[in-house]
């Protein structure tokens, strides 16, 4: 099959859908796909740098992310690509100026095309003080999405979502972990030493995701005061970096900021905490919570999305209602109450994530692209 990824956001980016659009292309090349990419040069390349496999086309920068870009709309150049090198299908992984030149340069020339539901960026809207734009968000993703014919979504919450806001053909495209980069034995006790741990049994909690409202960093925030409170000797650690950075670092000069870290400097820091704290309730399914898991955390998250799907309450991590911040924290009190039966769970977190393999994933999503173009 010769697939064509369109995307706004794709590595050298680091984020959930730029690293999955990345694991999920690097598996179709395994299993003897060949795949293309359409995105946006970054500000961090060079202006005439070339990549095998990948077209870059212009952007501009994202208000109020800094380092992160869009696709200027580019209809032409996307029927001249694919007029000379005509793929299969086309798989539109954002709804953004890329992605709608991307279905409108499909239908001209009449290629099959289906789209990712990575991001909900209608809820994002009330955590950016904007809810009365919720709802046009809303058509515009049901308008965008059934012009294609599958829209693929990560998790079974998602799906009965965006099929609530009458969105057709959708398709469940989970997500897999990779176990060898997210794995305990990366445990690093310099790391810890240098977050001010030097006894074993101290408690390193952890966050890691883009430091933004939509993520419900204050709620984090004061897990992290609850866990000081009944651990002083506790190191708190946030891993990441955005717009709400700044103020937070200000406001709390107790915790330790990271950074934003890849590869195996991010495996490194999952590895050398003991409990992953993530309060976001907005994920479409959160590849934080399963890399935790893989690197032997205990994991403390709201009831949706891949910590409903995968954690096992007081088994293999805590589990909250979703969207409850008093039921949050009262998950949180429960793990520190139960703080020796922290090895089993992390032993069974791990146990869980192993089980998650990309190329079954990947392969089943083969499927429903061939049904797609077979239509």
């Amino acid at each position: 099959m010769k697939l064509c990824i369109v995307t706004e956001t794709y590595p050298p980016e680091v984020n959930g859908v730029a690293m999955t659009l990345h694991r999920i292309s690097s598996e179709l090349g395994k299993q003897g796909h060949r795949v293309c990419i359409v995105r946006p040069r970054q500000s961090s390349e060079a202006p005439n740098a070339i990549y095998a496999d990948e077209t870059i086309v212009n952007g501009l920068p994202l208000p109020g992310y800094d380092g992160l870009r869009f696709g200027l709309p580019c209809r032409r150049k996307l029927k001249k690509l694919w007029s000379y090198d005509t793929p299969d299908i086309i798989y539109a992984g954002t709804e953004g100026p890329l992605g709608q030149s991307a279905i409108r340069a499909a239908e001209d020339l009449n290629i099959p095309i289906v789209s990712g539901f990575h991001t909900n960026f209608h809820e994002y809207m009330r955590h950016y003080n904007l809810p009365i734009l919720e709802k046009m968000v809303k058509g515009f993703l049901r308008k965008t999405h059934n012009r294609t014919r599958r829209t693929f979504a990560p998790s079974k919450d998602v799906i009965t979502k965006i099929e609530a806001m009458n969105i057709k053909g959708t398709r469940l495209l989970g997500r897999g972990v990779d176990t060898e980069c997210f794995n305990p034995v990366k445990r690093d006790l310099q790391l810890r030493q240098r977050w001010g741990i030097t006894d074993d049994n101290s408690i390193v909690a952890l966050f890691v995701s883009r430091l933004a409202a939509e993520k419900n960093i204050p709620l984090a925030a004061k897990a992290f005061g609850q866990i000081k409170q009944k651990h002083p000797d506790a190191a708190c650690v946030f891993v990441g970096d955005g717009p709400e950075r700044a103020k937070l670092e200000k406001a709390h000069p107790d915790y330790i900021f990271a950074g934003m870290q890849t590869g195996d400097d991010l495996a490194r820091h999952y590895a050398s905490a003991d409990l992953f704290v993530f309060p976001s309730a907005t994920e479409t399914f959160g590849n934080v919570v399963t890399e935790a898991m893989a690197s032997g955390l205990v994991t403390l998250a709201y009831d949706y999305a891949a910590p409903g799907r995968y954690i096992e309450h007081g088994t293999s991590g805590y589990l909250a209602s979703y969207n409850d911040n008093a039921a949050f924290m009262q998950s949180l009190d429960e793990a520190l109450t139960h703080h020796k039966q922290w090895p089993s769970i992390r032993k069974a977190a791990r146990q869980t994530a192993e089980t998650l393999s990309w190329e079954g994933i990947v392969a089943g999503f083969v499927k429903d692209l061939e049904e797609a173009i077979a239509e």
